[in-house]
């Protein structure tokens, strides 16, 4: 029998974003709003920013996200036990209804940011609907995956972009709108955090709102900003349950970076038990090296900037001055740098301090021991001057060289980016048992 023009495959499925009643803290059970926030688990710098947002409030979100005990089992153990807690302490609580929640952070230089947060269906890579750009660390997605079974629960939201006028010419003109109309009513929270962020969410619950967002979202691709190992993490706990189940979605913050653009930051690398004076003297002959005498930290990333621009370049620290790292030998890169990759990926600063600086000249192995990765800058120099390592500051990646990677499937060296603002910790959080199927 002809079947022409009857095929029986199914149609591709897009993003899926689905409304979730949301867990959130009671203002009246909490010091306030502000105390009981954190940046992302991986952001916090430990031990001392730990220790400060611990004593920020006892019921900080870091002691679900970052709990402290003497093994994993425990520390797990101990998060599962105070989420259930405080929820029966009436310290978070759940919404009436289910609903999408529009986002919205300022800082005090007028930048505003605002997106989507709901429950994303996790998709599989060959999809190609959630795109990564890094590759990830199975040691820490295995711990994450951990934290997520003992609390049955999203605990904060990774960070995915779309571009709104995506280059096959669709847009998102229905979801800009809802959220714009949205940031005109009152708020369910407003808070502003010691970073001086100033945040405020609000819950759609209507269902016609929710579905047009939804049918919009669905002709997009989206592209992990911040959060590889949490959506690596996701996968693999959908994989472990039978669909359909809560674990087939993931909570999310979806930003239109089209009217929203990201802010694109290094992530800085500390190498324990290297001094300055080694890690610069292995350089001879194979890089350009200047020490910047008399110069502040502020001047010395000013005079990172341009000699990235023109090659690979770093600042190491560590040592109480700043030494600029450029113009690589060409034959150094040629017989270290991986050929099987495009360009662009060949020519990253992060390709080339893992490839041709960790991997060959200084020999340092990337596990936790030998390398810590920090996104304050300031705290990276610090830390290497305190314990005797060495610095290596980044410059940033453009968000584009970033997309176009990930569209071609590659991944770059993990930790290679760090894009933001990304959303606050504790706002609000996703309880699987809240939905059918668990």
């Amino acid at each position: 029998m002809n079947t022409a023009g009857h095929s029986t495959a199914k149609a591709p499925r897009g993003l899926e974003l689905t409304p979730f009643r949301g867990l959130r803290y009671d203002p009246d059970r909490v010091g306030s709003l502000a105390a009981v926030t954190s940046p992302p688990y991986d952001v916090v710098v430990r031990p001392d920013g730990l220790h400060h947002l611990q004593s920020a409030d006892p019921y900080n979100i870091v002691r679900l996200i970052l709990p402290e005990a003497g093994t994993p089992a425990a520390r797990n153990a101990q998060a599962a036990g105070t989420l259930r807690r405080w929820r029966a302490e009436g310290v978070l609580t759940v919404d009436p209804e289910p609903g999408l929640y529009v986002y919205e952070q300022r800082d005090g230089d007028g930048m505003v940011q605002r997106g989507v947060i709901g429950a994303l269906r996790v998709s599989d890579p060959g999809e190609r609907l959630v795109l990564p750009h890094e590759d990830v660390m199975p040691h820490i997605v295995a711990d994450r995956a951990d934290l997520m079974r003992a609390t049955s629960a999203n605990l904060e939201p990774l960070l995915l972009t779309y571009r709104g006028d995506g280059d096959d010419g669709s847009t998102a003109a229905v979801t800009a709108g809802l959220i714009e109309r949205t940031a005109e009513r009152r708020p369910l929270l407003a808070t502003t955090t010691e970073d001086g962020f100033h945040h405020r969410l609000w819950s759609v619950t209507d269902s016609a709102d929710t579905a047009a967002v939804q049918r919009e979202l669905a002709g997009h691709q989206a592209l992990i900003a911040d959060g590889h190992h949490r959506w690596a993490t996701y996968r693999r706990l959908r994989a472990e349950h039978p669909s359909p189940s809560p674990w087939d979605h993931g909570l999310v913050l979806l930003v239109d970076t089209a009217r929203y653009p990201l802010r694109v930051r290094a992530i800085h690398r500390l190498l324990h038990g290297l001094p300055v004076a080694d890690a610069v003297a292995a350089l001879d002959g194979l890089f350009r090296v200047r020490r910047l005498d008399g110069t502040t930290l502020s001047g010395a990333l000013d005079a990172l900037a341009p000699a990235a621009s023109a090659g690979n370049a770093f600042l190491l620290a560590g040592d109480g001055a700043f030494h600029l790292v450029d113009r690589p030998d060409p034959g150094l890169l040629a017989r270290t740098v991986p050929v099987d990759r495009p360009a662009a990926w060949r020519a990253l600063d992060a390709t080339v301090l893992h490839a041709t600086l960790l991997d060959h000249v200084w020999r340092v192995p990337d596990d936790p021991a030998r390398i810590a990765y920090i996104h304050d800058t300031a705290a990276t120099v610090e830390k290497a001057e305190r314990d005797g390592g060495t610095a290596v500051l980044m410059h940033p990646v453009r968000e584009d060289v970033v997309r176009d990677l990930a569209r071609e499937g590659v991944t770059m060296p993990r930790k290679s980016t760090s894009f933001g603002p990304k959303p606050a910790s504790g706002l609000v959080l996703r309880a699987l048992d809240l939905e059918p199927g668990l």
